[in-house]
């Protein structure tokens, strides 16, 4: 199961193909990208939905690494804000995964 995650982080990485198009169609500055984001009200939408998912798995991710001090987890706060949460909550379930599975074959 762990793996299936892993591959959904790395499909979670496709959105990007959208932003650098538009990116290298816009230019590289990042106001009118954020300006895009509150053309309308879908788009306002989309962006406080995944804003305040991006906050609550930022402060799961912050609370359960210090718990379990297990460090690599906090790889997915990198991956959530400069990826997506489209790559960064299944990377952070991959590595919440990972160590049980490691536990499990011993």
């Amino acid at each position: 199961m762990h793996y299936i995650f892993l591959i959904l982080a790395v499909i979670g990485v496709l959105p990007w193909i959208n932003f650098y198009r538009w990116f290298q169609a816009e230019g590289w500055a990042m106001q009118p990208m954020i300006d895009a984001w509150f053309v309308n009200e879908a788009t306002t939408g989309l962006v406080w939905d995944l804003t305040i998912a991006a906050a609550a798995l930022t402060l799961w991710v912050l609370i359960e690494s210090v718990q379990t001090r297990d460090w690599t987890r906090l790889l997915a706060i990198p991956a959530i804000f400069g990826i997506g949460v489209s790559c960064g909550l299944p990377l952070y379930l991959y590595l919440r995964m990972r160590p049980a599975v490691v536990q499990g074959r011993g």
